[in-house]
């Protein structure tokens, strides 16, 4: 008996073995790409590519899920209904829909096998077999109900994926699609008078181009929610991206997989390059241009909540009625744009602090050896600028162990003092460095006689809250221990604190100054806190 591990080990060798052999075949970020489309590892892709692809709307193209499982799917159906339909005598036997439908549905299983199996590659395989019953039936393929029975076997088994961003963008995004073009006004324009072919490939495009803008604007919200930031272009871009992969590169993979058996498959490779090649450099070219990417920080989880419940009554009402869902839709985006940029990010260890400036750069203590913190950063504060280290600020005031930055805001100064070594301070110059400071803020423990005027944020209470983002003009502060389940295994959250808006200091000048804050420094014995 073969036992469960063995069998992913020998699914995980193929999918490797089929990755190495078509990165083999093709070199260069096309090579990448084509293994990712043919076994789902991406983990060769070049960040610069994967970026412009993100940037420009067109990510989703790199994870297996249902554009790629629904071309292969929809390439063998249609590919066994014609070869059948050759052959009188067995089309005059058999039920060539439902013998098309079966091979399709096998290929989709082996191809969701062989990319690793991942919820939302299920997820997709599961949708295609569906709407396979259906063509095999005779019925309507593109339904609510299909939606809602793939949605019902997902979270019967996998209930967890229902909160994360995979299921609910594939599933707003199919949801949108039906919506759409059952509407009544879409309906009229498809069945409208054909006016020969030029009229119906024009209507064709525009239909193509409308339905990428309302899968955008269903997934932008979504997008923002889970990762901060998303593509403005892509419906745009999709246009063009969509139809290459499906009818175009997917299938000369294909193509080329089956003549590498007899070692003919350098010119089909050679063709799947190129079709490539022009995907990245639109994704490239995409990302390039101004405005391309929208950056906002994170919103609260009720205007979420509100907007998914007005797209869901557009999708799921019919007549003048569904368009009462663009109030609630409305408002929830109106949320969302309002929502302030965080003033403040302090990361869990108090080790990183990000200041948002004046300008497009997030002022921080520490610049990061690698790109992770940064676009953490970046992404939580809501911008797309660039880091700018704390000592090279005018508004700051640095030496060896600590920093102190004055920060403007609403007319008001605040001075946050930061550490920046775990080296012994005189109890006595910390205690008034500290009581000069509106925030403190150190990844190590500070002394019960540092007392500033609004917030100390210090390695205990950090432990307390996670991470934390402050928003001074409103003394508003998240934290990431809020966020978190009340789960038996996992801390509950504390209580959400505070700024204490005593003691400000109006602003009496129109840029930060720390000039006349105080900055203590080392004690002569410099032994570790």
């Amino acid at each position: 008996m073969v036992g469960r591990s063995d069998r992913d080990t020998t699914l995980r060798s193929l999918q490797k073995s089929l990755a190495e052999h078509v990165r083999s075949r093709l070199t260069g970020s096309a090579g990448t790409i084509a293994a990712a489309f043919a076994s789902g590892d991406r983990g060769a892709i070049a960040a610069s590519d994967e970026d412009a692809m993100r940037d420009a709307g067109l990510t989703h193209l790199l994870s297996i899920s249902g554009l790629h499982v629904s071309a292969l799917v929809g390439a063998v159906y249609w590919l066994v209904a014609r070869l059948l339909a050759l052959f009188p005598w067995v089309a005059l036997r058999i039920r060539v829909p439902l013998a098309a439908a079966l091979a399709g549905a096998l290929a989709g299983f082996g191809y969701t096998l062989l990319t690793g199996a991942e919820v939302p590659t299920i997820r997709s395989c599961i949708g295609a077999l569906l709407v396979l019953g259906a063509l095999a039936l005779g019925r309507d393929p593109l339904s609510m109900r299909m939606v809602a029975v793939g949605g019902f076997v997902v979270m019967l088994f996998w209930p967890d994926a229902v909160l994360g961003p995979s299921f609910q963008m594939s599933f707003a995004a199919v949801i949108a699609i039906i919506a759409f073009h059952s509407a009544g006004p879409v309906r009229s324009f498809l069945t409208g008078e054909h006016h020969g072919p030029l009229v119906r490939a024009g209507r064709s495009f525009v239909m193509l181009l409308a339905t990428g803008m309302v899968i955008e604007l269903a997934l932008m919200p979504i997008g923002l929610f889970h990762f901060h930031r998303a593509g403005v272009y892509g419906s745009l871009a999709n246009v063009i991206a969509i139809p290459l992969t499906t009818f175009v590169t997917m299938p000369l993979i294909g193509l080329a997989l089956v003549f590498d058996l007899a070692g003919l498959g350098a010119p089909v490779w050679w063709l799947v390059g190129k079709s490539l090649d022009l995907l990245l450099a639109l994704a490239h070219f995409v990302a390039s241009q101004p405005g391309s990417v929208t950056a906002m920080p994170p919103f609260e989880t009720w205007s979420y909540a509100l907007f998914l419940v007005g797209m869901l009554w557009l999708a799921l009402w019919v007549g003048k009625v569904r368009l009462l869902g663009t109030i609630p839709a409305g408002l929830a985006i109106t949320a969302m744009v309002l929502t302030p940029r965080p003033d403040v990010l302090v990361t869990g260890d108090g080790h990183h602090v990000g200041i948002a400036g004046e300008g497009s750069d997030l002022i921080v203590l520490r610049m990061g050896r690698g790109d992770y913190m940064r676009d953490n950063l970046l992404e939580l504060a809501g911008m797309e600028g660039s880091l700018r280290r704390l000592d090279e600020w005018p508004g700051a005031r640095c030496n060896e162990d600590f920093c102190v930055a004055v920060v403007l805001r609403n007319e008001r100064r605040f001075t946050l003092l930061m550490a920046r070594s775990r080296n012994y301070i005189d109890d006595m110059a910390l205690a008034a460095a500290c009581e000069r400071a509106d925030i403190v803020i150190a990844e190590r423990r500070l002394p019960a006689s540092c007392r500033p005027r609004m917030l100390k944020a210090d390695r205990p209470n950090l432990a307390n809250t996670g991470g934390i983002s402050i928003d001074l003009a409103s003394g508003r502060i998240r934290t990431v221990a809020e966020t978190q389940g009340q789960h038996g295994w996992y801390r509950w959250p504390v209580p959400r604190p505070t700024l204490s808006q005593t003691h400000l200091h109006d602003a009496g000048a129109e840029t930060p100054d720390a000039s006349d804050a105080t900055v203590p420094v080392t004690a002569p014995v410099a032994s570790k806190r």
